[in-house]
């Protein structure tokens, strides 16, 4: 059985995180947090190009555990906060690039449907979040790179239950129900 995998994506506080967790939940299934996340609030001071490879890596360790969780519970699906899609976004938008071996595997390893919310929530500040007055190009980057890897897209946006509605109609489309 082939687990399908959904991605939530797009810029910074726009919601990735709850309706990750909120998903997988609802379908009973496993979830991979924001590995760049991670990095950020493990870290003293800010992420650098230095951080881009080891990021990469820790997603890919995170992934692969919640897609063998999800295949050993014999789930169809296992949500993503973020993938290395965002990986090589914000390489890109930060640094001025990508390790072409992140790139590579971004392609390789792209998800089945990527749920694409909007910046239209309220920016919370939290000490890693560090771009507000740059949402709408960040969220034109994201979507950009996803119309040039061909992916499958829902676009996600309002608040609350809107937005949950929106998402949950791209998974139900997926995965048939």
């Amino acid at each position: 059985m082939s687990v399908l995998r959904i991605v939530l994506t797009g810029g910074e506080c726009t919601g990735k995180t709850t309706l990750a967790r909120t998903l997988a939940v609802r379908h009973d299934t496993t979830w991979s947090p924001e590995a760049a996340r991670e990095a950020a609030l493990a870290k003293a001071g800010l992420l650098g190009p230095e951080d881009v490879a080891p990021i990469a890596r820790a997603h890919v360790a995170a992934a692969d555990a919640a897609l063998r969780e999800a295949t050993r519970r014999a789930r169809p699906a296992v949500f993503f906060d973020q993938d290395l899609l965002s990986t090589v976004v914000y390489a890109r938008h930060y640094y001025g690039s990508c390790p072409p071996w992140i790139e590579r595997l971004a392609a390789e390893r792209q998800g089945d449907l990527y749920l694409l919310c909007q910046p239209d929530l309220p920016w919370a500040t939290d000490g890693v979040r560090d771009r507000p007055q740059a949402r709408e190009e960040i969220h034109a980057l994201f979507a950009a790179a996803l119309a040039d890897a061909g992916a499958r897209v829902v676009d996600v946006s309002g608040r609350g239950a809107e937005r949950e509605a929106q998402a949950e109609a791209g998974v139900a489309e997926l995965l048939g129900t």
